[in-house]
């Protein structure tokens, strides 16, 4: 009975001390991943792994470039893979050992890639980032799906969340702080992007020309008289800024057009009423305007809209572009006529090709959108 009694006490103490070791020993688990913001607020020289996207090789503190990479040294990650703001990247040291098979020059498809990456959180290029990097691994099952192009890659209204509830010129800014620093085209890029947005639903070796509606080959680009060329729908003139990277460049107003007619164009406000343009049915124009077809009075609108919100001089090397009522606004940086234009957004609204242009351009070009194609009431918030 004694013998049973102390068997009993000693399980008893047994299990005490198995179930105080079990609640004092911390239960493995797999490693969590940080994501980039967290990784971004958290540059304390600890050993982390964080999970994130490619979106370019860094360069400098502020700058991150998306093509003609110069080396396989560094790579840019963000929680988003059409990231465009550096303040929302770190930056990562690619070893040695690592840079054949996770360098960008090498393997430029990595863009837009999801990535699992083990180092310690500290800057680089004097920038929150990620050194000493020990492993980098990609997403399990292989590469991210191609997003359908038709489709937004975020969700419209996730991309203007902080515009919610704002009016005049509170909207206006709000809209400008989401569309700026946009992913910047070369002048001589845009003729292959222009075939992309631009490109005939009937016909994929096509582009339709803005102001003809004629679907023309895309191979016909050029400066002859029949080729089609890149129109400036904000002519180029009223701001000063030519062919420019920014503005110059910005395919939200560049649109394929017939030589002779981009010509006739000109510089031209818009405006209604002239005479008809004998290769350009449906357009008509006079001294000191031009008013396009029916079918893209409102794409035109729109396209200058975006304009005057997404360049408000506030970088060096940026024009601020404004409307005014008027025409022959010549080199000024104005474009009229500001009535006529909220007349065609109104009488033309967004088709399905307008949507399909913007969301191209979000997710393979510029990664920045147009607000007045996802939301045309937006111009009567701002401008009326």
């Amino acid at each position: 009975m004694k013998l049973y009694a102390l068997c009993k006490k000693t399980w008893a103490m047994s299990l005490l001390i198995f179930v105080l070791l079990v609640s004092l020993t911390p239960v493995s688990q797999a490693a969590a991943f940080l994501s980039v913001a967290q990784a971004f607020e958290n540059q304390n020289n600890s050993v982390q792994t964080v999970k994130g996207y490619v979106v370019g090789q860094p360069t400098g503190t502020s700058t991150v470039i998306t093509s003609n990479y110069p080396n396989d040294y560094a790579l840019a990650l963000a929680d988003s893979a059409n990231e465009t703001n550096t303040d929302k990247m770190v930056y990562v040291q690619i070893p040695s050992n690592l840079r054949s098979t996770f360098g960008l020059q090498s393997h430029s498809e990595l863009k837009g890639k999801s990535l699992t990456i083990k180092g310690t959180l500290t800057p680089y290029f004097s920038h929150p980032g990620i050194k000493s990097v020990t492993s980098i691994s990609t997403e399990t099952g292989g590469t991210d799906p191609t997003p359908d192009p038709t489709e937004p890659t975020v969700p419209v209204e996730d991309y203007y969340r902080t515009a919610a509830g704002k009016t005049g010129n509170t909207l206006k800014t709000e809209l400008h702080n989401i569309i700026d620093h946009h992913t910047e085209l070369s002048y001589s890029a845009v003729w292959e992007a222009l075939k992309k947005t631009d490109e005939d639903p009937a016909n994929a070796n096509n582009v339709i020309l803005l102001y003809t509606g004629r679907s023309q080959a895309k191979s016909t680009n050029g400066g002859g008289v029949d080729d089609w060329n890149r129109e400036h729908v904000w002519a180029k003139s009223h701001g000063d800024f030519g062919t420019a990277m920014g503005p110059g460049t910005d395919l939200h107003h560049l649109r394929p057009t017939d030589v002779s007619v981009n010509s006739t164009r000109g510089n031209l406000d818009f405006d209604n009423g002239g005479t008809e343009h004998s290769e350009a049915l449906g357009n008509y124009f006079d001294s000191d305007s031009w008013e396009p077809r029916d079918e893209v009075k409102g794409d035109v609108a729109r396209m200058l809209f975006y304009m005057a919100v997404r360049y408000e001089g506030d970088v060096s090397d940026e024009p601020d572009l404004e409307f005014n009522n008027t025409v022959n606004n010549g080199t000024a940086p104005y474009h009229g006529k500001l009535s006529v234009l909220l007349q065609w957004n109104a009488q033309d609204p967004v088709d399905d090709r307008e949507r399909r242009r913007n969301d191209i351009i979000y997710s393979d070009y510029q990664h920045n959108r147009n607000p007045f194609i996802d939301h045309p009431e937006w111009v009567n918030e701002i401008w009326n």
